[in-house]
């Protein structure tokens, strides 16, 4: 279980600017194996509270009790001299695994992830679906018991995107870890989640929290799904 109370987290202004307030009192929990789904305006604290999940920041205020977390971030960050496989098996690499043994272990996922074939290709040459599928790969491979996910759809134009949505969805029912996905998309957040959180403008607070009971694959047209996207926006002061 994830375990955030009270937490509050502010920045140095820049160039003696005011002190930038992220976060303040937030709490909340996460259960083993449950996916969060954390929507709020540009700003609010959504990335510096999967930092602080992972152990990249510490609070000013309050405590952070997470199992250890990889984090992936809205930029793939590929490296442009390795090949696919051998990026995806990065995190194998860095836990000590030789070239080769890290390729064998990563091998078998490739065809799982739709990416059988793309083995050798550098990253310039894969779609950005495809990058994001390693980026993931790279991610689950660091073996963490909780994924971090910060916007990984958001540079991907609409189609993939709703592709990449649905892969997702079924890659976490074969491979449960607990996520804490962070995302601007209501829909997205009400599609992938069994919670969706809800933060105020800065500071960040937790102003609503919605559970999901939509069985998956779920679709954007069913009746709960609008409803809970309506809610959503709602306590984020959009019209619906």
């Amino acid at each position: 279980m994830i375990q955030i109370d009270g937490v509050s987290r502010t920045f140095a202004g820049r160039r003696g600017g005011e002190p930038v307030e992220a976060l303040r009192g937030l709490s909340l929990t996460v259960a083993t194996d449950e996916t969060v789904a954390v929507v709020g305006a540009s700003g609010c604290g959504k990335t510096t509270l999967l930092e602080l999940i992972c152990g990249l920041q510490r609070p000013d205020a309050g405590s952070v009790l997470s199992p250890p977390a990889a984090l992936m971030p809205q930029r793939d960050l590929l490296l442009p001299w390795l090949s696919a496989l051998d990026n995806a098996g990065l995190a194998l690499r860095v836990a000590g695994f030789a070239r080769q043994r890290a390729r064998d272990q990563v091998q078998p996922w490739f065809e799982r992830f739709g990416l059988s074939g793309f083995e050798q290709a550098r990253p310039y040459e894969l779609s950005g679906g495809m990058r994001q599928r390693v980026a993931f790969l790279r991610t689950l491979l660091a073996g963490k018991p909780v994924l971090a996910l910060d916007e990984p759809f958001a540079a991907l134009d609409a189609i993939t995107r709703a592709e990449m949505q649905g892969w997702l969805s079924r890659a976490l029912a074969e491979e449960q870890r607990t996520v804490v996905l962070v995302t601007h998309d209501v829909e997205e957040a009400v599609l992938l989640g069994d919670r969706v959180l809800v933060l105020s403008p800065r500071p960040g607070q937790v102003v609503a929290d919605l559970a999901v009971d939509v069985r998956r694959p779920r679709q954007r047209t069913d009746p709960a799904v609008v409803e809970l996207r309506a809610r959503a926006l709602t306590a984020l002061g959009v019209p619906a």
